[in-house]
């Protein structure tokens, strides 16, 4: 794993790593060598991922200096956020409420939220298009680009201020239209790897099973990085407020699933890696992935989540598995009006 720092974080993900102060520095260090050296200064927390230390010194220092030190397991999930008797959490806690409470500020991050995860979707689509776009018959190929400007129509809709509930409604077409198509994504001809339509709770088809099993992962690792933020995973702004719901969560990983679940559920179907026998079918018709299959699934999903893009916002690398900490981070920062609008993750 890579030790970057994003925004205000220093983010420190490798095995064994430990962290230190020198200085007015936080410096990593890996089996004596080092690595990073960040001024304590340009620093508002501290996320050690898995098996990180660090030391009294440095923790003291960032604690006097107000800088929060966020733990979180191997796999993502909050553990722990160590801070200084002064605290801003309250403070941007009241300003998500109040922005939930408003129909025209949960507007705009809803329509932020859409526009991103139609253009994601319609970027899946294109990109099959373009890759295997000669072995489709006429008529999928033609769904296929009735989908693709469709999403590009959702998007382009959601720039133009709207209320939320046509937001919403916005968003419903758009995912309609995407996975009215998604079957023609899948070139595994097995009858028991067909999809018509998204099913949840239970899944009632094998690449549903998968689907939501990814989104599980996800929508676990946006919550935890809301919470590593001092957001409230529960109020969020497209998704309603049910008790239970992790809305806020559920909006944050709306503009990431096309590409760290979908096309991740594709490639281990499309490639042989998962097939019907790897999953559970029930008396009741619900489906769900076998144990040596989730095993597998977790493993996929954790490379991936190793691998680096260009952050657009940015205009830094960064591994996707940082993805949602990142987004979190630009969502606190919108929320508490240090941003113009919400710069949510677009991928190319």
């Amino acid at each position: 794993m890579v030790d970057r720092r994003h925004l205000n974080t220093l983010y420190v993900s490798t095995e064994g790593a430990y962290v230190h102060k020198d200085g007015e520095n936080a410096v990593v260090e890996v089996e004596g060598v080092e690595r990073l050296r960040v001024p304590l200064h340009k620093l508002g927390s501290i996320a050690p991922l898995g098996r990180v230390s660090i030391s009294a010194g440095l923790m003291a220092a960032a604690l006097e200096a107000g800088i929060a030190i966020t733990h979180f397991s191997d796999n993502g999930r909050f553990l722990a956020r160590v801070e200084g008797p002064v605290s801003g959490n309250v403070l941007l806690r009241r300003d998500q409420f109040r922005a939930h409470e408003s129909e025209a500020a949960s507007a705009r991050f809803a329509a932020a939220i859409v526009i991103a995860k139609a253009s994601n979707q319609r970027a899946v689509l294109q990109r099959a298009l373009r890759d295997h776009g000669d072995g489709m018959d006429e008529a999928a190929e033609g769904a296929m680009q009735s989908a693709v400007v469709l999403l590009a129509d959702a998007a382009r809709r959601c720039l133009k201020p709207r209320p939320l509930d046509e937001v919403r409604g916005i968003e419903g077409e758009a995912a309609r239209a995407y996975f009215g198509v998604f079957d023609h994504l899948i070139r595994m001809k097995a009858p028991g790897l067909r999809f018509t339509t998204r099913s949840r709770r239970p899944p009632l088809d094998a690449v549903n099973a998968l689907l939501s099993f990814l989104y599980t992962l996800l929508v676990h690792d946006c919550r935890s990085a809301l919470e590593g933020v001092g957001l409230d995973p529960a109020v969020g702004f497209l998704h309603r407020l049910r008790p239970g719901r992790p809305s806020l969560a559920l909006d944050l990983m709306e503009e990431l699933r096309p590409h760290l679940a979908d096309r991740l559920a594709l490639t281990l179907v499309n490639r042989g890696e998962l097939g019907i026998r790897d999953f559970r079918i029930f008396e009741n018709g619900a489906v769900f992935l076998g144990d040596d299959a989730r095993k597998q699934v977790l493993v996929a999903f954790q490379e991936r989540k190793r691998e680096e893009i260009e952050h657009p916002f940015l205009k830094e690398k960064a591994s996707i598995g940082l993805l949602p900490h990142i987004q979190a981070q630009l969502l606190a920062k919108a929320v508490r009006g240090d941003l113009d609008g919400y710069p949510p993750m677009l991928w190319k």
